[in-house]
């Protein structure tokens, strides 16, 4: 079989970050664990098949799968610091380079798109973003393709048009703190790339960075990310009692402790309930640098993230608080507004900023999907997302119903998981040779991370 040609992902570092921040602590803990991910489209009245070419997705699934980290890559990757951290050690990157993508099946049922992954944890996670990426740049490319290339023309002038004047509303925002979260479900690499300079050009230091590792390592910008869902979901499913089912997102956050320190200590509370998770957490989770709120109603969680930072005895303003689903200027207006001043308020920006086509096609065929690939079993065994928000949850009826009642029943009692050993940050009498006091690279472009 011929090697197939350059495809439309054309590296394994077009991801985002937490990707590989998660294969490692994978590799370190579950290394032994099968995961299957599955495509969801969770906009439903959208035959997602029928809008876009079989072939040519299968055709860059498999040239996707084809690709290997370049000795180039593997170097970047070991020269990054976040906080003051070696965050892929040599032992890691070693591991990463014998990973190879497991298969995938892709088919058809009822007008939408079907695709998953099963495969060792570490391996199959990293199908995700660059799967949605290519299912959502092969959407886009077909609709062009049936447009005059005048046509065509006026819609990147319009979309670029709009880009801009968000980004003007955003410029007046004093003390704005903003993070590209835009690959999952991006119209393409390339307008996420415009995307993403425009946005560093007219907000200058208020971009913070972005999630995506390629374009932080070209551009020379902090590439910022934690964790994902995935993890309280898998731990879940492998959980072999409802006692342990409850534990399992602070497990999670135990075993991430212990092998990352700030800033990558970020808590995401909503896979089983944010304010069941808050009801229970540990005191030390508290004690964690910041937390992201991804679902449900961000005002009112937001308010009850404070609340619960003021009942353990911690300042508010001195935690990050990011919020990250479904952003576009007018929420992000909103929460400023709301936040600003009384903690480290951060916005992670995702598919308004790389793919807001909405009604610039004459039937609305560019309006970006609510598109997911998630973990739905664990060495066999069904994953559930119960989250803030009814639309966003996943699992069979059965599983959801338990999960529901364990994690009900949790808030009478608090979690028992222990304070985990905690690597501890760069100081300026211990921080690592080469590093200034935030941990960044002097002089290093594109090997930094940033402090939230």
């Amino acid at each position: 079989m011929n090697s197939p040609g350059p495809g439309l992902i054309s590296s394994l570092l077009d991801t985002d970050l937490y990707k590989l921040l998660m294969a490692r602590w994978v590799l370190r803990h579950h290394p032994e664990v099968e995961v299957e991910f599955a495509l969801v489209n969770r906009t439903r009245r959208v035959r997602l098949a029928e809008q876009l070419d079989l072939d040519a997705l299968r055709q860059e699934l498999e040239r996707f799968r084809t690709l290997r980290f370049s000795a180039e890559e593997v170097a970047a990757l070991a020269s990054l610091r976040i906080g003051g951290q070696e965050v892929f050690p040599t032992p890691f990157l070693e591991q990463l380079q014998q990973l190879r993508l497991p298969p995938f099946e892709l088919w058809v049922e009822d007008g939408q798109l079907r695709l998953s992954f099963r495969g060792p944890w570490a391996a199959a996670l990293l199908w995700e973003v660059p799967a949605l990426a290519l299912i959502t740049e092969l959407r886009s490319r077909a609709v062009l393709r049936r447009l005059p290339d005048a046509e065509r023309q006026q819609l990147f002038g319009a979309a670029r048009t709009r880009l801009h004047a968000k980004l003007e509303r955003l410029a007046a925002l004093q003390g704005l703190r903003l993070v590209d979260f835009g690959t999952r479900r991006r119209f393409s690499g390339a307008w996420q790339e415009q995307a993403l300079l425009a946005a560093r050009q007219r907000l200058g230091s208020a971009l913070l960075g972005t999630s995506n590792l390629q374009w932080a390592l070209r551009h020379g910008l902090p590439p910022i990310g934690t964790h994902a869902h995935e993890l309280p979901m898998v731990l879940g499913a492998l959980a072999g009692s409802d006692g342990e089912l409850a534990e399992a997102p602070y497990r999670v956050l135990q075993q991430w402790q212990e092998l990352y320190g700030p800033p990558l200590d970020i808590v995401l509370p909503d896979a089983y309930g944010t304010e069941t998770f808050l009801h229970r957490a540990p005191a030390w989770v508290a004690r964690w640098g910041g937390l992201r709120l991804d679902s449900g109603d961000p005002q009112a969680l937001g308010e009850a993230v404070i609340a619960w930072w003021l009942a353990h005895g911690e300042d508010p303003s001195a935690k990050t608080l990011i919020f990250s689903d479904g952003l576009d200027v007018e929420a992000i207006e909103r929460l400023h507004h709301q936040f600003a001043g009384r903690v480290r308020l951060c916005f992670g920006w995702g598919t308004l900023l790389s793919n807001d086509y909405r009604g610039l096609h004459p039937d609305d065929a560019l309006a970006p999907l609510s598109l997911v690939c998630k973990a739905i079993s664990a060495n066999g065994r069904p994953t559930v997302k119960l989250s803030d928000s009814g639309g966003k949850t996943l699992g069979p009826a059965a599983e959801v119903t338990r999960y529901q009642r364990v994690f009900a029943a949790g808030r009478e009692a608090q979690s028992s998981c222990r304070t985990p050993n905690r690597p501890a940050p760069a100081s300026a009498q211990g921080r690592p040779p080469g590093t200034d006091l935030q941990g960044r690279s002097e002089g290093a472009q594109g090997s930094t991370g940033v402090a939230w």
